[in-house]
């Protein structure tokens, strides 16, 4: 029951950050994906399964709060939180560099699959294809090591490593 209230907690926080504080540079074109970052972390620290229903509930109060179509969010971060949470097993999760990519391609694939429906599905994409770059570009740049700066201070403050190592060694 522990973990269910973690994760509640987590998202309710991840979701009012998003909604508050990163409104104010996404009106500025400035895109930090917060949602992404927070699967990412969710899936490294407790895997694929994990990862893939924190991502899920996640996208699903992200559609919920932007009136979004139902799902759009909702399907990109569970198929996300559930690779980042596979490759877990699989690469050292303490990496900088590992926690660097990761977090650069979960930001980089929901940008690509929800910026065409904002553009107007595939004729607005045709249209908007230096708009998408552009966007993904600039959330890849800024969430990423943005990240991984959040996830060493976590880690100063903890006091300890955060994620476990490849091979499902304890945290």
């Amino acid at each position: 029951m522990r973990s269910v209230g973690g994760l509640v907690l987590f998202a309710a926080v991840i979701m009012l950050l998003r909604s508050t504080a990163l409104s104010a540079f996404a009106a500025r074109d400035i895109v930090v994906d917060a949602l992404a970052f927070a699967t990412v972390f969710w899936a490294l620290r407790y895997g694929a399964a994990a990862g893939a229903t924190f991502g899920f509930l996640l996208g699903l109060a992200a559609d919920l709060d932007a009136t979004h179509w139902l799902g759009r969010h909702a399907l990109i971060l569970a198929l996300g939180g559930w690779l980042i949470g596979w490759l877990a097993r699989r690469v050292v999760r303490e990496s900088l560099g590992t926690q660097l990519v990761l977090i650069a391609i979960a930001t980089a694939a929901p940008q690509l699959w929800i910026v065409p429906f904002e553009l107007g599905g595939t004729g607005g994409l045709a249209a908007g294809w230096l708009y998408l770059a552009q966007r993904v570009l600039i959330a890849v740049l800024v969430t990423a090591p943005l990240g991984v700066v959040v996830l060493v201070i976590a880690r100063q403050l903890i006091g300890r490593p955060i994620f476990a190592h490849a091979l499902g060694q304890p945290g």
